[in-house]
């Protein structure tokens, strides 16, 4: 009987050990691993939000259309509103600071600057101005001067340029149009005496409506932005050198001019981030698909 109560007293002491070994020691503090901490997203990473209103050339407002739609897929939260109403019209605006951006196809006159002091010219783009007859017409190439002739008037009849016997029918852009103000300058103004654009010429408000009355009116001639050149209308050579892209980086072909975007002193936050994505290579790559990049 004592033998069995020290067996049993036994193996009760040595479960109480292997129990009390067992247990986890709670006077050793076990560390936390941290938290990680979110914080609030930053502007940049939140992505820019806001409106940008712009005004102006209608030879700029369809390439700042495109421009527009690639810079608001990555930025959603921006709205960006165009509307036309010629270089005149952009140049005002932007003075006044009625848009955030004016739009200009051609250079800011002296005069501009003497009423806008703060304005800033951004180029954006440059591009050609090309001299384009109803399809039904065949020219030969045509010299500066005759050019500046044709449009003064002082030219009238194709026959005295090498083509049938036919009255020429001008088509020209108003008054206040950059397309018009640049060829005024790089055709008109150029030789010994300057020349004005006949009174007879038929006047349209964009250079769509240019391209619209020239492809379908007889015996017409007109000018137009290289990026409205289409399989409607027929181009005509300069001096032997067609009005392409390529003639104009290589300054074989003389006729271009700059597009601009104009800003009331340093444009705001979100349109110069507009400025920044038009000048980076994804924006001057979209540029190139009708105009000429800045570099």
């Amino acid at each position: 009987m004592n033998r069995k109560v020290l067996v049993l007293s036994t193996l009760l002491l040595i479960g109480a050990l292997l129990f009390t070994a067992c247990q986890p020691d709670l006077s050793v503090e076990t560390e936390t691993p941290p938290v990680e901490q979110t914080s609030e997203p930053t502007e940049e990473q939140a992505g820019l939000s806001g409106q940008i209103q712009i005004a102006g050339s209608t030879t700029v407002q369809p390439l700042a259309e495109v421009l527009a739609e690639a810079f608001i897929s990555d930025n959603p939260d921006v709205t960006i509103e165009i509307q036309g109403g010629g270089s005149s019209v952009g140049v005002t605006s932007a003075g006044e600071g009625t848009v955030d951006i004016g739009n200009a196809s051609r250079n800011v006159k002296e005069s501009e600057f003497e009423e806008f002091p703060e304005l800033i010219v951004h180029t954006i783009a440059f591009d050609g101005i090309a001299i384009v007859t109803n399809p039904d017409l065949d020219l030969p190439s045509l010299s500066i001067e005759q050019v500046k002739a044709i449009f003064a008037g002082e030219i009238t009849n194709y026959s005295e340029l090498g083509g049938l016997a036919a009255e020429i029918v001008v088509v020209s852009r108003e008054e206040g149009s950059g397309t018009r103000a640049a060829f005024e300058e790089l055709v008109m103004e150029t030789g010994d005496e300057e020349a004005m654009i006949s009174e007879n010429a038929i006047l349209q408000q964009s250079n769509g409506q240019v391209r619209t009355t020239v492809s379908t009116t007889p015996n017409t001639i007109g000018y137009l932005s290289f990026g409205f050149l289409d399989e409607s209308v027929n181009t005509i050579a300069i001096d032997g050198v067609d009005p392409t892209v390529a003639n104009v980086k290589s300054g074989d072909y003389a006729i271009f001019r700059p597009l601009n975007m104009l800003t009331n002193g340093e444009p705001n936050e979100l349109a110069q981030a507009f400025l920044d994505f038009i000048l980076s290579d994804l924006g001057q790559e979209i540029v190139s698909e009708d105009y000429i990049t800045i570099n």
